[in-house]
């Protein structure tokens, strides 16, 4: 090997590292935005006059905003790049949270979280495509891990801050900070990030239309299986993120002590990303992942049945190992099903159709505990979609993915 290709793939490699910091960067920001609102919510609620009806609207309010965010940014990236979409979602969940503390009411709380929501999903085909395009076939599930382990990492961070505040803690400040770290991330992928999506690359996109991105080439049936598999995950991911501390209190424990559920749950998810998505890339993704979804439903069962505070922390952090271990290389893999032309697209679409499950899931919490259900009923009902995404996935594992 020659110095100078020595040198070429040393500055590859420094590049790729680059690239994955500040898109891990993204995902803490974005992880710790999402919780925010969940780990607030017991103060937020009483001080507006919100029933538990009105939080699951607002709780997948800014969900409705991330499909649509997903589907745009997705394929704006296609035809103009991934950097400058990329910096423009994140800017705009940055300014959006940060708005979040001049509400007032039901309807501004609404409305700031869609428009977070925006942002929120306009980033993430970005960070499905950049994961699949800097790294090698070998290693695709756990570069998408490393980048998306940063979402439950920031959903922890959430929940120790509030955790180690005064009790009497103004909310706003979780998210005064949420909302300006964002601002210096998006400066730093400004001058720091190279695109990784040739113009030559982004002309080919533009003559290639959306329905034949997602299902022209034999991508039929992957694509509705990656839909298939990431609906219900979401559904129980955003159930967890949203409700968990509230969910913990039903069963009778402490206000104070609830938070410690979801640092668990967050802390305990960056230890099964980054495990699984060895294993996915060691032996493939179909049998890992399957088996980790397949453990979630014993995991979830657990944790609605548990009444020792001590088994409530090991099952939630369980639920975290098993779910977004899981969920985060299947981001990884999803994207490789496309080739790089339509990547956005297809990780768009596979994005916002996750985020369905995310609109769906705390609205039908909200419900069930307004109409009196308790914590274990709606735990045990999210067992049927484990079991749905399990068989998902292992389906998806006997078709030849398309971007390699």
């Amino acid at each position: 090997m020659s110095e100078g290709t020595a040198e070429t793939k040393s500055g590859r490699a420094a590049g790729a590292a680059l690239t994955i910091a500040l898109c891990f960067a993204v995902a803490v920001l974005e992880g710790y935005d999402i919780q925010a609102l969940g780990v607030t919510a017991p103060k937020i609620a009483p001080e507006l006059g919100l029933h538990p009806e009105q939080m699951g609207f607002v709780f997948s309010i800014s969900n409705i905003g991330i499909v649509a965010g997903a589907a745009v940014g997705g394929w704006l990236m296609d035809r103009f790049g991934r950097k400058p979409i990329f910096i423009a979602s994140v800017i705009t969940f940055g300014v959006f949270t940060f708005a979040t503390i001049f509400v007032t009411s039901f309807e501004t709380l609404f409305a700031a979280r869609l428009l977070t929501g925006v942002g929120f999903g306009a980033a993430l085909p970005g960070l499905m495509a950049i994961s699949a395009e800097i790294s090698s076939p070998d290693k695709r599930a756990s570069t998408a891990t490393m980048m998306f382990c940063g979402m439950p990492l920031g959903g922890g961070l959430a929940a120790l801050l509030t955790s180690n505040l005064p009790a009497d803690f103004d909310w706003r400040l979780v998210f005064m900070v949420g909302g300006l770290l964002p601002l210096v991330v998006a400066l730093l992928i400004t001058f720091l990030m190279k695109e990784t999506h040739t113009r030559a690359e982004r002309a080919d996109s533009a003559k290639t239309g959306v329905f034949t991105a997602l299902f022209g080439q034999g991508r039929a049936a992957p694509t509705l299986l990656i839909w298939i598999a990431l609906l219900p995950t979401y559904i129980v991911l955003y159930i967890i993120l949203n409700w968990l501390p509230t969910l913990v209190v039903d069963k009778g424990f402490d206000r104070s002590v609830a938070p410690q559920a979801s640092m668990a749950f967050n802390f305990a998810s960056v230890i099964g990303a980054l495990v699984i998505g060895q294993l996915a890339d060691r032996f493939g993704f179909r049998w890992p992942l399957s088996l980790a979804l397949v453990a979630l439903i014993g995991v979830l069962w657990g944790l609605g049945h548990a009444t020792d505070f001590t088994m409530v922390l090991v099952f939630s952090a369980l639920v975290g190992v098993t779910l977004m271990g899981a969920q985060y290389a299947f981001l990884g893999v999803a994207a490789s099903y496309y080739p790089e032309i339509v990547r956005g697209t297809g990780s768009g679409a596979a994005a916002g159709m996750g985020r369905v499950g995310s609109i769906i899931g705390p609205m039908a919490a909200g419900m069930l505990l307004g109409a009196g259900a308790s914590a274990a009923t709606v735990l045990t009902a999210l067992v049927p979609a484990a079991a749905v995404a399990a068989l998902a996935v292992g389906g998806l594992g006997f078709f030849k993915r398309g971007g390699d």
